[in-house]
């Protein structure tokens, strides 16, 4: 039996990654979202921002590394197996800074598909900035558009998690995962 793949993502600061960290809590396998350990080993390397320094290089890093999530996948037998943000992420950042890209950066997308998508909206209420998250909040609410338009473009249907408690949210997503 396959698992059912279950991608969820947003814009920065929506609360996924807490909600991620509560599934595994609750048991579930979760694949971890790549970007902090793109960007942290840059950094090793002098550059700060390697996204707004060089942001074809910075996705296709991501886009390989959530590639390689991807299969490996492949070898696991539970019946979710939860990711932290999915392949279409990459473009549709690029979409958002406005970043040129040729389709070999979308052909995985096409190729390797989900089987749910969750998308956590831009909360003001929950919303910082950090080292790594340096976005505005209506910088994060534009990326939740190009998130929720990038992941129609290759065909999914866009689940929205409600506002409500990291518990809450990880229930809505857990009882709405029975319907696929």
């Amino acid at each position: 039996m396959k698992p059912k793949r279950i991608v969820i993502t947003g814009g920065p600061g929506s609360g996924k990654t807490v909600v991620i960290e509560h599934l595994e809590a609750l048991g579930q396998t979760c694949m971890p979202e790549i970007s902090r350990s793109v960007i942290n080993e840059a950094r090793k390397n002098g550059i700060n921002q390697l996204f707004l320094t060089d942001p074809l290089l910075f996705s296709q890093k991501l886009l390989e590394g959530r590639l390689a999530q991807f299969k490996e996948g492949e070898n696991y037998k539970g019946p979710h197996l939860f990711y932290d943000r999915g392949m279409p992420d990459v473009t549709a950042y690029m979409d958002f800074i406005g970043s040129h890209y040729t389709f070999d950066f979308e052909k995985p997308c096409f190729d390797h598909k989900y089987d749910i998508v969750f998308l956590m909206p831009a909360w003001e209420k929950i919303y910082i900035t950090d080292n790594e998250r340096y976005e505005t909040f209506e910088q994060a609410q534009l990326i939740q558009n190009h998130l929720h338009d990038g992941y129609k473009k290759y065909g999914y249907e866009v689940i929205e998690v409600p506002f409500d408690t990291i518990e809450n949210r990880a229930q809505f997503i857990l009882n709405n995962t029975k319907h696929f």
